[in-house]
């Protein structure tokens, strides 16, 4: 019999491992000198009863739980998994992926009726709009956003140009380069680079800032004191971005075109001023109507998927840059379906 006083603890690992070692096999253990033990220590005496067929006893309560709950963690652990046909593999990635994109649109629609229950709170009481906020995020999304828009959209006019012009020489048809950048930067590209550009800026900046804000538990203490994070943080980014996205929509048509200009006033020889008459000849009225009518919708988008985004932050900072970076794919998916939807509706009721 080998007897056990003192405490089976993580100190004396060590020397209880050797005495145990070298007892013979099928011994019994007596613990009732034991004073303390942890975890090492029972899964010293587990281990002894499981490989050496060692008997236990006289343990107290306290320690017979422990040694039990030892024994019934003990399970063995594949290193590595087994290997599954490539096919299975994939089939199981394409419903996992399925499957999370039906839970995130879900979320998506509730977070969606939880804004609007926002903005219907503020109409009723309009003391709890909070004014400062949607200043500061007409600057953050707005006003700071014109530099790189203009020069994105800018450059984009002059490529449309240039592009435009090598296919149209080839059948003598230049001078309708400036149909091309007319249609396609007022009624497509003004308001759809313009959402990309602010997706990836101003969404990720929303969801950043409210998931660094659920990490330090600040939303908590708002809710703690009874203000609702829907209006002080998602209503105000919500309203700041749809109506902000016309004018950066304007703006980004407006660059567009200048850069179209610029190229077919320095390589197509048509001047400014025969440049700009032709442009609000062959660019229709409903075009402009088009690019604007779809811009607040985008805005909104790009608000909500990345305010969504930034409420569903949880544990540490790692998860706000995975969470960012979901608020800008979705952002980007959502509008360009859109764009497609708007396509489609817009054809249909002849603005084409």
């Amino acid at each position: 019999m080998l007897r056990c006083n003192g405490a089976l603890t993580i100190g004396r690992a060590g020397s209880t491992a050797r005495e145990l070692d070298a007892m013979a096999d099928g011994m019994t253990i007596d613990l009732s000198g034991v004073e303390r033990m942890d975890t090492v220590g029972a899964w010293l005496v587990y281990r002894s009863e499981r490989d050496r067929g060692a008997k236990l006893t006289g343990a107290k309560p306290e320690f017979a739980a422990l040694i039990d709950q030892v024994r019934n963690a003990d399970h063995p652990v594949r290193v590595r998994p087994d290997l599954r046909p490539p096919m299975s593999r994939a089939l199981e990635d394409i419903g996992a992926s399925t499957s999370e994109a039906g839970r995130t649109l879900l979320g998506l629609l509730g977070f969606f009726g939880a804004a609007l229950i926002g903005f219907g709170n503020i109409i009723r009481r309009p003391k709890r709009f909070r004014l400062n906020a949607v200043v500061q995020a007409f600057d953050s999304v707005g006003v700071r956003a014109l530099g790189i828009v203009g020069l994105m959209c800018f450059l984009i006019g002059i490529v449309i140009g240039q592009q435009g012009a090598v296919q149209l020489a080839q059948f003598g048809a230049e001078s309708y380069t400036i149909n091309l950048i007319g249609r396609i930067t007022v009624r497509e590209l003004g308001p759809l680079m313009t959402a990309i550009m602010v997706a990836g800026r101003s969404g990720s900046a929303f969801a950043a800032q409210i998931g660094t804000m659920k990490i330090t538990e600040e939303i908590d203490a708002m809710r703690t004191i009874g203000v609702s994070p829907i209006e002080a943080l998602v209503v105000p980014r919500m309203l700041a971005a749809v109506l902000m996205m016309p004018l950066l929509a304007f703006f980004a048509m407006l660059t567009a075109i200048i850069g179209g200009g610029m190229f077919c006033w320095l390589y197509l020889n048509i001047p400014p001023p025969t440049y700009a008459q032709r442009i609000s000849e062959v660019v229709p009225l409903h075009d402009f109507y088009v690019g604007l009518i779809k811009a607040p919708v985008f805005g909104f988008i790009i608000a909500l998927a990345g305010c969504f985004q930034g409420m569903l932050v949880e544990g540490n900072s790692e998860e706000v840059g995975r969470r960012t970076t979901n608020a800008v794919v979705q952002s980007i998916f959502l509008v360009i379906v859109l764009d497609a939807m708007f396509a489609v509706f817009f054809s249909k009721i002849g603005w084409l």
